[in-house]
């Protein structure tokens, strides 16, 4: 699955379009490396998000297509 479209299934950011934006912008770190909208996630990535002070970081566990909003929050733990 696409990062973007990960981000934004998972709940992790509102809407695919601003996801592709922090990626764009360098703040959406995935597996130690700046990545991009479409790159692909797997189970076991590491994504750490960063915006202004807040930062955040997830191992993802499953991949869900078209997650609805309960299934959301078993697409990712949070590892800090």
């Amino acid at each position: 699955m696409r990062l973007d479209k990960f981000l934004k299934d998972s709940r992790l950011i509102k809407r695919r379009t601003i996801a592709k934006e922090a990626c764009h912008r360098g703040r959406i770190i995935l597996n130690g490396r700046v990545a991009k909208a479409g790159s692909e996630v797997k189970p076991g990535d590491v994504i750490e998000l960063s915006f202004g002070e807040k930062k955040t970081r997830v191992r993802v566990d499953n991949i869900i297509e078209h997650a609805g909003k309960d299934q959301a929050r078993n697409m990712y733990e949070l590892m800090e």
